[in-house]
Parts: structure tokens; C-alpha cells; sequence
């Protein structure tokens, strides 16, 4: 049985939301070990308010929300287009974190310098459009190499 050949727009989806998972997976895994301790500034002390929950239960929450959304960004690619929503609501729903550390320039694991801070806010936009990008629908007015009669 032959298998249907992708497109090249469709490989370079899967290449991005295969990488994507990997950024997720291991930024989870950082918040769960060894970053963890270094994370705790980037939480803002109002966020400990309004959620009720302590900074550590914060960022291990949030450890363990982007390790799922890695895993299910490869395993679940039926639904591939609702955990891309969902991955960019969740860069979204970070960013008053990383204002918040910008705004104080209390440096956190990889963000020592205010330049690498506000770096990190300009990529802020690039993950919310690399996660709605690479979990798009599959383009299916790509032209076909043969006429309907011919395949």
C-alpha cells in the first residue's frame, strides 16, 4: 500500500509542532528540577492572590501544564488545532510572568542580563504564532500533480 506523500508546507507543520512539543517538554521538565528554584522570581506576587496559590505551586503547575501540552501536541494529532489554541493561550496566559520579570529585573535561569529579558518578551508573539502555525489544518486546495480521472 502506498502512503499519500506530504507537501513540503505540511513536513515543515510537522518538523515545527514536533519542535514545538520539545521546547514545551523540556521547559516543563525545567520547571519540575533544576530551574525551578531560579522560576520563582518570574512569578508575580499578585498572581499568588488571585490564584490562592503559592509561588512553588504556581510553577510546578505550570511545569506540569507544559509538559502535557508537549505530549499532546505529538500524540493527539486529531486534535492538533485545539491544543494549538491551547498552547498559544498558554503563552498568552505566561506573559504578565515575563513582564512582570522584565519590569523587575530579577534575573531568573538564562535571563541574567535586561537585554535577554526583553528578548524574551519579543518572543513572546513568536510562540503564540509558532504554536497556531504549526497545528493549522492541512492545506487541502494544494494542486494535485494529476487530473481527477488519471490517479
Amino acid at each position: 500500500m502506498e502512503r499519500a506523500s506530504k507537501n513540503p508546507a505540511e513536513i515543515a507543520r510537522t518538523i515545527g509542532r514536533v519542535s514545538l512539543a520539545a521546547v514545551l517538554v523540556g521547559a516543563g521538565l525545567s520547571h519540575l528540577s533544576r530551574g525551578r528554584r531560579g522560576y520563582r522570581i518570574v512569578v508575580p506576587e499578585w498572581a499568588t492572590r488571585k490564584l490562592r496559590l503559592d509561588t512553588d505551586a504556581i510553577i510546578i503547575a505550570s511545569g506540569v501544564v507544559e509538559l502535557m501540552l508537549g505530549a499532546a501536541l505529538v500524540v493527539l494529532p486529531r486534535e492538533r488545532r485545539r491544543i494549538g489554541a491551547a498552547v498559544a493561550a498558554f503563552f498568552v496566559a505566561v506573559l504578565p510572568g515575563n513582564v512582570h520579570q522584565w519590569r523587575t529585573g530579577r534575573p531568573a535561569p538564562l535571563m541574567r542580563t535586561d537585554r535577554a529579558r526583553f528578548v524574551r518578551l519579543l518572543l513572546q508573539p513568536v510562540l503564540v504564532v509558532w504554536a497556531l502555525w504549526s497545528t493549522a489544518r492541512p492545506s487541502s486546495s494544494s494542486p494535485s500533480r494529476f487530473p481527477k480521472g488519471r490517479r
